[in-house]
């Protein structure tokens, strides 16, 4: 086959479509390999920059603009027959294969953020705003579209925090309430100058008490006002991407450290009244208390460290970011002021 012929039979089958819907990448990359010209051409009405984007196979497409090389930046401003330019793909609602690889529609409604702020750093400023046939930007799109996931993830955000307040509020009225009924009480003698003074305060576990509670105290109402903030949001798009996700980290992250410190502050408090007449207590007091915590990592700590990662650890194009000629030259003239002080 010649080249012609080699186009005109990919573009009459769907066959680069399937491959990268399916993630396929050894074979798209023998093909960019051996027909290195495909990528300028549409395939079905669209190029395999525009099919990689519409399936969100992130890996294919960091490989076509790296067989782009300096022709990169053509590549990611040309539009299809109906206008669209790569934005426009990346604001269309992902196949429910590529959304469900994700936990949760909160997880979902901030990976495609995250893929739409990613493909917009890869264009210019011109082109983010640019209309397609139907007189639709890539912002209107996205916001018709993902109308239902969005209503989902703040559901989800809603009733999540509305639990964990209540929780995060109950924590802090015990620790609170445990600051004034400290373990053996006080001294009531008025004679004494020890008088109000804990009648425990001089042994260790008590300050170990004294410190989990207070710990208890400041996170909890950490998470309280971190879940309030969360629940009181205007819920837009973008707060999906970093915002909603931070807050709500934070709030978890303070209402575990509430809970493990309450479990704290009553087992020391505990083992104070009854250590002395039964010294093995100490045994079973942390024992049960390790139960708790050991429920918490097995069922919760598996969806905080996936928000974690998703929201602090993406890296969706990063390395792809739009180079106007005025930002070139300008690194190119650094690039040479380096290597002349160099040399």
């Amino acid at each position: 086959m010649n080249k012609v012929e080699i186009i005109e039979f990919f573009r009459r089958s769907n066959v680069m479509k399937m491959a990268i819907r399916h993630g396929s990448l050894e074979f798209v990359e023998v093909c960019i390999q051996l027909f290195p010209f495909l990528i300028w051409y549409e395939m079905g009405g669209q190029s395999m920059i525009q099919m990689a984007i519409a399936e969100r196979n992130e890996t294919i497409l960091n490989l076509i603009c790296k067989e782009s090389g300096k022709e990169k930046l053509d590549l990611v401003t040309r539009d299809d027959e109906k206008g669209n330019t790569i934005l426009h793909y990346a604001a269309k609602l992902a196949h429910s294969a590529h959304r469900n690889s994700v936990p949760g529609a909160y997880l979902q409604m901030q990976r495609e953020m995250q893929w739409l702020k990613g493909v917009e750093n890869m264009i210019s400023e011109k082109n983010k705003f640019k209309k397609n046939e139907n007189g639709d930007t890539a912002h209107d799109i996205f916001t018709k579209e993902h109308k239902e996931l969005k209503e989902s993830g703040e559901r989800w955000f809603k009733d999540t925090s509305g639990s964990c307040m209540l929780v995060a509020a109950l924590i802090a009225t015990v620790a609170f309430a445990s600051s004034f009924t400290v373990p053996g009480g006080y001294i009531s003698d008025s004679k004494s100058n020890k008088n109000g003074i804990p009648v425990f305060l001089e042994k260790k576990l008590f300050m170990v008490f004294a410190v989990a509670d207070a710990f208890a105290l400041f996170s909890s109402l950490t998470s309280v006002l971190m879940f309030l903030a969360v629940y009181t949001s205007r819920y837009t798009e973008f707060d999906f991407l970093e915002s909603l996700p931070q807050k709500l980290i934070l709030g978890l992250a303070t209402l575990y450290i509430s809970m493990a410190s309450v479990l704290i502050a009553f087992s020391a408090s505990l083992f104070i009244v009854v250590g002395e007449m039964f010294t093995w207590a100490l045994i079973p007091i942390v024992g049960f208390s390790c139960v708790p915590v050991v429920l918490i990592a097995r069922l919760k700590l598996p969806l905080f460290f996936d928000m974690i990662r998703c929201t602090y650890w993406r890296s969706i194009f990063q390395e792809h970011t739009y180079f106007s000629s005025l930002q070139l030259n300008a690194k190119k003239l650094r690039h040479k002021t380096e290597l002349r002080m160099q040399t």
